[in-house]
């Protein structure tokens, strides 16, 4: 299952979204009588270099902590209800892979990601449950299903959705082949796993979002001090 694995884990890395980026740093801040008053160049450019490497740091410790906690709920879960260690693994990995793609820049983007991967699980799923459940694994049979899956997205107007579901479709039926006893089993499992990854995903995303908010407010409030205070030193002078 190891070339599975690698092919499937180089495609949740190229469709998880990017973390949110750091806000930009505004140049200019208002004194509580309205009036505009520039900040140091120098100081500014520092300040938002630290703050872009603050910010770099904490978004990949988030990330890197929601891909942990995703791959052992799963693993753990499974555990206790499979025998087979390929089997935890694989869901393990495809837990993460679903935690790494709804991870994205906003909220918007992040539940519009969630979205679409429930939907393409849900379609491959059916597809592929239908199928096993009284056929063993072909390629002809694997080829049929992406075919159906496309068709049926592309009439109810969701053809970005094809390649997730098609790529899912593609490793279920794959692995059933691979583990040809419990075949049937695979497509359920797989959207356990993706349920429990995209859970952990938002999650992590609101989480380092709301760290990344108060770290921003934080160094906002500390810089406009020390405008005022600038300022007040230049008027008794």
């Amino acid at each position: 299952m190891g070339p599975v694995d690698a092919a499937i884990a180089t495609y949740g890395l190229m469709r998880a979204g990017p973390v949110f980026h750091l806000s930009c740093t505004q140049a200019t801040c208002k004194e509580s009588d309205g009036r505009s008053m520039k900040t140091d160049p120098t100081n500014q450019a520092k300040d938002t270099g630290l703050s872009r490497t603050s910010h770099a740091a904490l978004s990949g410790m988030t990330l890197a902590l929601a891909a942990l906690i995703s791959y052992e709920l799963t693993t753990r879960i499974l555990t206790s209800a499979i025998s087979s260690r390929d089997d935890q693994l694989l869901g393990g990995m495809w837990s993460v892979v679903a935690t790494l793609f709804v991870w994205r820049e906003c909220y918007n983007e992040s539940v519009s990601a969630a979205l679409s991967r429930i939907a393409a699980t849900s379609l491959s799923f059916i597809l592929c449950l239908g199928y096993l459940s009284f056929f063993p694994f072909s390629s002809w049979g694997m080829a049929v299903l992406i075919a159906i899956g496309a068709v049926i997205l592309i009439m109810i107007n969701r053809p970005g959705d094809i390649i997730t579901t098609s790529i899912t479709t593609a490793v279920v039926m794959v692995v059933a082949g691979i583990s040809p006893e419990h075949a049937w089993r695979q497509p359920i499992l797989r959207l356990f796993d993706t349920l429990i990854g995209i859970a952990v995903g938002i999650t992590a995303f609101w989480f380092g979002r709301g760290l990344h908010n108060l770290s921003h407010f934080t160094e906002s409030t500390r810089r406009t001090k020390q405008s005022q205070l600038k300022i007040t030193k230049e008027t008794l002078q």
